[in-house]
């Protein structure tokens, strides 16, 4: 996601990006995290979808994060430090993590990311975001493009504790397909939609047992999401969202 800086200490980064990339500029961040920028091992590097990959990081000792969190990755590009946060995807960092990337082949970073073999070493910063799973009893998962990154892992973490999730996914072209029929086969209720489908059906369904919503995407999908929720009569106010511009 390139474009404007913006702050990403709140519970929303509110930046116009270009919707063509999933690489999501620096800005400073008065919040410490809890681990400071180190060189970190990759483990492999997956392909997870139309001009996606799922990079997993061996994770060092002192790191914990919650799948919704994100980090700080830097590379160096043409002799420059070049850093974007990238959202963990998987549903937990026991031993491992995975950030979910978007490749533009016109980005300065992802496609260096997705050249990344076993055994290179990437930069890694964190964790940030406030708007992650913090064990609720149910989940509802309403993802925009990217936004199935965080989706998706908060919907597997729930499930391995015992709780419930829904997705409702809206992408032309879907990425981890496969865990989303993984889940469907654990009981969970998932909807994937193209980019002009309407939401308002799907979220009344995925909402109707209530559940701590999350919502992950760009603008306009935040803005069609919470049309469908208050038409299913949710209350908006304690979501937690992350709006990626």
């Amino acid at each position: 996601m390139v474009g404007e800086k913006a702050s990403v200490c709140g519970r929303a980064r509110a930046i116009v990006y270009d919707p063509t990339t999933t690489e999501i500029p620096l800005s400073p961040c008065s919040n410490r995290p809890d681990m400071d920028e180190r060189s970190l091992t990759v483990a492999a590097v997956r392909t997870v979808g139309p001009d996606a990959v799922a990079i997993d990081v061996e994770t060092p000792d002192d790191f914990t994060a919650q799948p919704g969190q994100f980090v700080k990755l830097t590379l160096e590009v043409d002799g420059e430090d070049e850093s974007r946060f990238y959202t963990i995807s998987s549903p937990d960092v026991d031993g491992e993590f995975e950030m979910t990337v978007g490749i533009d082949p016109d980005g300065e970073v992802a496609p260096q990311l997705a050249d990344l073999e076993a055994g290179d070493a990437v930069r890694i910063e964190g964790p940030f975001g406030s708007d992650y799973y913090e064990g609720e009893s149910r989940a509802v998962l309403l993802a925009g493009g990217p936004g199935i990154g965080p989706a998706i892992g908060i919907a597997e973490r729930a499930v391995a504790d015992g709780n419930e999730a829904a997705v409702v996914y809206q992408d032309d072209a879907p990425i981890h397909e496969d865990r989303l029929d993984a889940l469907r086969e654990q009981g969970v209720l998932v909807h994937v939609l193209d980019g002009e489908a309407d939401l308002t059906e799907s979220v009344a369904e995925a909402t109707s047992a209530g559940g701590q919503v999350f919502i992950y995407g760009f603008a306009d999908f935040l803005d069609d999401a919470t049309a469908a929720l208050e038409a299913a009569g949710v209350d908006t106010e304690d979501a937690k969202v992350e709006n990626f511009g």
